[in-house]
């Protein structure tokens, strides 16, 4: 069992065929969660995985369980997973991969006619990405008891279309209850989304922390007027105000270097005239760290400076911080795992923090959880442009599977 290795070829062709669906002209993925596309990519999903012999389970935030069963179907399952839904100009390997890496540990398992003592899951995690409903990992998070069901499912996009709806609407509103099963360990491989890997030319990164997360949306109000008659004193303009948040924004990110990051990703501005004067704006603010203490004094300047800025400007604010996620040590049982697979098949590693949020954050709270990182082009991801290397995703998946058969078999 130690010389066992899942099929380079099979894995790769299936991300290829995975990112077929929502497949975009500069070579990435649009399928946002909970669209017909999503409907497609996870109707795939579900088929390969039957055809691999496994049992599925829907849970009423569409979360998919495919399991594997073991020798003893009584224990909790050792789970994989990660999500298949996209950011608008997405790419192939982000989220999927993690998805893709666990029916090819299925696949590979089954050629060789290997039982576990456990049975083994892979979940698809539902609206992981929070581009089309805030906040981001929603589902893992209900899953967790971050959030309540109520919640989840009330997660309404930009055009008021709420998850519970669309779940209805694609035919993923599952009968499971939600968090109402216990995993042994929890797994997740994923690309890096940056570019230490490839830099210091790692093929694994053996992940010990997420970084916390703190996101805010903030809406300014000042007043529609004529760009042409109306004075430069006398203007409330609440895009200049915005402009100003985002510019602090930028300095608090740079001020609590190293390791913060700071971003004002999205902004709606009203009446978006080109010859009046902006009367409102709204945007949100993405604070990151690995230290708890760290987020909050980012959260206090952020308060304190937009307050300042705002009354100067004479503006009205809506402040709200729409979700927290604190920093996420993982558990040493499941580090040393993915650590110890990585010495055993010879692969060069190091440790390292996770700067993204993932599902396996949340899934930290209920589960021993780790992940395993391997490197993407340049770092870059949440990108059509988004590029991994067959062998570094193979490499990936083979520590997955050696990983997940020491705690199924342990």
């Amino acid at each position: 069992m130690n010389d066992i290795r899942i099929n380079k070829q099979r894995l790769w062709d299936s991300l290829m065929e995975m990112g077929e669906i929502g497949g975009t002209e500069k070579g990435g993925c649009c399928r946002l969660a909970l669209t017909d596309l999503d409907k497609q990519g996870r109707d795939l999903f579900v088929k390969w995985c039957e055809e691999a012999g496994c049992s599925i389970t829907v849970d009423k935030m569409g979360n998919i369980f495919a399991r594997r069963p073991g020798k003893d179907n009584s224990l909790p399952p050792v789970a994989m997973g990660s999500h298949l839904d996209t950011q608008p100009t997405g790419g192939k390997f982000d989220g999927v991969y993690g998805v893709l890496a666990g029916l090819e540990i299925f696949r590979t398992l089954n050629e060789q006619g290997i039982e576990t003592q456990t049975p083994l899951e892979t979940v698809v995690w539902t609206n992981e990405e929070g581009s089309r409903f805030p906040p981001a990992m929603v589902s893992s998070g209900v899953f967790a008891g971050v959030f309540d069901l109520e919640y989840g499912l009330s997660r309404a996009d930009l055009d008021g279309k709420t998850m519970g709806d669309e779940l209805r609407r694609i035919g993923y509103y599952g009968e499971a209850e939600v968090g109402d099963r216990e995993f042994k360990a929890f797994f997740e491989a994923h690309i890096e989304q940056g570019p230490i890997l490839e830099d210091e030319h790692k093929q694994i990164g053996v992940v010990t922390d997420a970084q916390g997360q703190r996101w805010y949306e903030i809406t300014l109000t000042g007043q529609e007027s004529h760009a042409g008659p109306t004075p430069m004193p006398s203007r409330r303009d609440a895009l200049v105000g915005a402009a100003r948040i985002v510019e602090l924004v930028n300095r608090i990110g740079m001020e609590n270097q190293p390791n913060a990051c700071a971003t004002v990703g999205l902004m709606q501005v009203f009446p978006n005239s080109r010859n009046v004067i902006p009367g409102q704006v709204f945007f949100t603010v993405d604070f990151r760290h690995p230290d708890a203490k760290v987020l909050e004094r980012m959260d206090q300047a952020l308060r304190e400076g937009a307050a300042g800025i705002v009354e100067e400007a004479k503006l009205e604010m809506a402040f709200e911080q729409i979700w927290y996620s604190p920093p996420v040590p993982f558990a040493e049982q499941c580090v040393s795992s993915v650590r110890k697979a990585a010495e055993d098949l010879g692969l060069s590693h190091r440790e390292m923090v996770s700067g993204a949020g993932h599902d396996a954050c949340y899934i930290a709270r209920v589960a021993p959880t780790s992940m395993v990182f391997v490197p993407c082009e340049k770092g870059i991801s949440h990108n059509e442009l988004e590029r991994a290397d067959a062998d570094d995703l193979a490499a990936g998946c083979n520590v997955l599977l050696k990983a997940v058969l020491e705690h199924a078999n342990g």
